[in-house]
């Protein structure tokens, strides 16, 4: 690594746990770091998330502050692509049903004092000022059945094809089934309930680190930007503690009640957020997209277990929101 003077590398092992982008852990001479190949960010926006992170960390955020190279830069540009740098953070990604219930509440604590750190970071980094509103699109089940039936053409179009297009070409006549039934609970209106502001945008076990049951760094800031709170509350809850198709529900709650204790969200916010990501979920085709539209394989598995999560959310609706809107 030529761009950054950390000397000769001892050893390069590639990371499996990222989804979008490229990371290796090096040994080198002059120690461990974390080297990442960033695939979907613009370099404009990657230098002002960048940016960011040394004025979190002051503010008592546990992240990696990334490394200049020999240029002054902390993006490096090799062969067309693009690299940046991290000390390397021991610890271990863990799942969300694999936390204690103390160490679910500290997460929503943590997510919280997230949240304020970037709310006080906004003038010390120069990021943009927050502005008075957000809005957010709310899906038509139309068009949704129209994704639908364009995915079941790419499906049909393969022929016999293989175990997941089987899968897939279920799922998507279940979807559609799905839609027409629920249709009317679709959410009014593109302006969120509740507070906004700086969030995470990924604030998930693939990007958090512990240790000594701790939390030890917050990774992968790629997709930093304004939201409303309770749709990140409500999206990494979903991510964390809806696993192999079910919630865990009373982690749900010792979630969200943690992250009251720093951040009053209002009931209302959180059901609007609960609401408004199922919503989501029903009407979108992420993975599907990426495996017959960009013949990108690498999320089949996320698809199959967000879509038996999809279907056990919706059965259960009521409940899961109660489990959001019921703490504290």
């Amino acid at each position: 690594m030529k761009a950054y003077d950390i000397g000769g590398v001892l050893d390069r092992q590639h990371l499996a746990d990222g989804l979008m982008n490229v990371n290796w852990r090096l040994d080198t001479r002059a120690g461990r770091f974390a080297l990442k190949r960033v695939t979907d960010v613009p370099l404009d926006r990657l230098r002002r998330n960048l940016a960011v992170l040394p004025v979190l960390a002051s503010h008592g955020v546990p992240t990696c502050t990334p490394l200049f190279t020999v240029h002054g830069d902390v993006i490096a540009e090799v062969r067309g692509d693009v690299y940046c740098l991290f000390p390397w953070s021991a610890g271990n990604h863990v799942r969300g049903t694999d936390l204690s219930p103390a160490q679910t509440s500290r997460l929503g604590t943590h997510l919280a004092g997230l949240h304020t750190a970037l709310g006080r970071a906004v003038d010390e980094a120069g990021m943009p000022a927050v502005p008075a509103s957000v809005t957010a699109e709310v899906t038509e089940a139309s068009r949704a059945v129209q994704k639908a039936d364009r995915l079941a053409a790419a499906v049909s179009a393969r022929g016999a094809g293989d175990s997941f297009d089987a899968v897939a070409g279920v799922a998507l006549e279940k979807r559609k089934i799905l839609l027409d039934k629920h249709v009317h609970l679709r959410p009014e209106g593109d302006a969120p309930a509740g507070p906004h502001g700086w969030t995470h945008g990924d604030f998930q076990y693939r990007n958090l680190l512990w240790a000594d049951g701790e939390l030890k760094a917050v990774l992968d800031w790629d997709r930093l930007g304004v939201r409303p709170y309770a749709e990140e509350v409500v999206r990494t809850a979903q991510v964390q503690f809806g696993v192999e198709g079910v919630f865990d529900l009373e982690r749900v709650s010792a979630f969200v009640s943690g992250y009251r204790l720093v951040v009053p969200l209002e009931p209302a916010a959180l059901l609007d957020g609960a609401r408004r990501l199922w919503w989501k979920r029903m009407t979108d085709f992420w993975q599907l997209e990426f495996h017959y539209d960009r013949g990108d394989h690498s999320c089949d598995d996320l698809f199959i277990a967000d879509e038996a999560l999809l279907h056990w959310w919706t059965e259960r609706l009521d409940e899961v929101e109660r489990a959001f809107v019921g703490a504290l």
